[in-house]
């Protein structure tokens, strides 16, 4: 294909090497490739703007996440609301009407 030709050349021209880009299709594959170093090798060198060239690392914890560490410490069952109910079963006072309507309601909109 004399396009992909033109574009390979017109990309090596760009990048600046005098290498051709060779396309072998969809069929042929290489074997593995040895992992080499960065091409690049750069020095970090110490910034002129912090005092003495330190670098202090600085970490914000957010409001949001203070709460939800404090979602996850919180134990499973909430036991003084177990109790709480508890108590009103044994005194007969759990069960009203109205509770009992509002689960009906409930179940019936998530049978129905």
């Amino acid at each position: 294909m004399p396009g992909v030709r033109a574009g390979a050349t017109r990309l090596a021209a760009i990048l600046g090497r005098n290498k051709r880009m060779h396309i072998h299709g969809p069929s042929h594959l290489h074997g593995p490739q040895p992992i080499g170093p960065p091409h690049a090798s750069r020095v970090a060198r110490p910034d002129a703007t912090t005092p003495s060239g330190l670098i202090q690392d600085e970490l914000r914890i957010s409001d949001e996440a203070r709460l939800i560490e404090q979602v996850k410490q919180a134990p499973d069952i909430r036991q003084d609301r177990v109790d709480a109910i508890r108590r009103q079963i044994a005194e007969g006072t759990y069960e009203t009407p109205e509770k009992l309507d509002i689960a009906l309601d409930r179940l019936l909109d998530e049978i129905g």
